[in-house]
């Protein structure tokens, strides 16, 4: 399948879903085995994860409705909200672990068929990893912000499953049955990390950061390599909102050009920003050599 075939982020969030409440119960059927309070902890944060989902599925398909009269910039933002709440998933998920784990620290124990129950986790594992590589995948190709966030909610998930696997089984090894809710303790952790960062970049977002330095550049490289008889430009600025980008610039042309002459100008530009940027919303402000200034920004 080529990406230009590819279902739309709307097809993949939705798959989460079931993808998540499979593994949900593997992980549920592994605790139920073992009895261990880290396997708990890792089924806890699994159920985070169908809520996540869910809700990444609900905010993508907000994201994916034209423009209105009341969002006439439309509703990207969604996708940030979804990925911002995602990151405080994250972090109850941890608080939870930490929780059982501290409650157990008195009386660690396993039941029978511990390594059962570890197989069973792991077969978990490997089907989180192959979903998360895809939704990463797929998100930074849609440049979305829900999809990667579920990603890396996702890979956090696989970090704890493969961190609490290493250490049951150096338990059962050691006979340190208190490395059990330590292990959890230790994850949860990482995870309030994880979540930490999420929430951070999807803030970002919410607050109109300004565009990196590389897509900066892109959008230089395409305004002067379209200036024609334009004189200057100036005062370029623009932010992200999940696969768009908003920028602004000025344009300075011969004070005695005609309009349609500038407007021209105006159209070659934005045609080539746009077969760079797809979606995205140009605004060029034209300007007389009057407002010539002494070196391009």
């Amino acid at each position: 399948m080529t990406q230009d075939s590819w279902p739309t982020p709307q097809t993949f969030a939705a798959w989460t879903i079931p993808v998540s409440v499979a593994v949900l119960t593997l992980k549920l059927l592994a605790w139920w085995l073992t009895g261990s309070v880290a396997l708990l902890s890792d089924a806890l944060e699994s159920i985070v994860n169908v809520a996540a989902a869910s809700l990444a599925y609900f905010a993508v398909w907000i994201s994916s409705k034209p423009p209105d009269k009341k969002h006439p910039f439309g509703h990207k933002k969604a996708e940030y909200l979804s990925a911002v709440v995602e990151g405080v998933l994250i972090v109850l998920a941890a608080v939870l672990i930490i929780r059982e784990a501290i409650s157990a620290l008195p009386n660690p124990h396993l039941d029978d068929s511990p390594f059962l129950g570890l197989a069973i986790n792991m077969l978990a594992t490997c089907l989180n990893g192959a979903w998360a590589f895809v939704l990463l995948r797929v998100g930074r190709r849609e440049k979305s912000p829900t999809l990667q966030a579920s990603a890396r909610h996702i890979f956090t998930d696989i970090l704890t499953s493969v961190g609490v696997v290493a250490g049951l089984l150096f338990a059962m090894a050691s006979g340190w049955l208190i490395l059990d809710p330590i292990i959890a303790i230790l994850v949860a952790l990482n995870i309030l990390w994880e979540g930490w960062k999420v929430i951070r970049h999807s803030v970002d977002g919410l607050m109109d950061v300004s565009l990196s330095d590389a897509e900066l550049q892109a959008v230089r490289n395409g305004i002067e390599a379209n200036l024609g008889p334009a004189l200057q430009y100036h005062d370029l600025r623009g932010r992200r909102s999940a696969n768009m980008i908003f920028a602004e610039f000025h344009l300075v042309v011969d004070g005695k050009m005609s309009v349609a002459a500038a407007h021209d100008i105006c159209d070659d530009i934005e045609a080539a920003l746009l077969s760079e940027f797809p979606g995205s919303v140009f605004v060029i402000h034209l300007e007389p050599d009057s407002e010539l200034k002494s070196a391009s920004t």
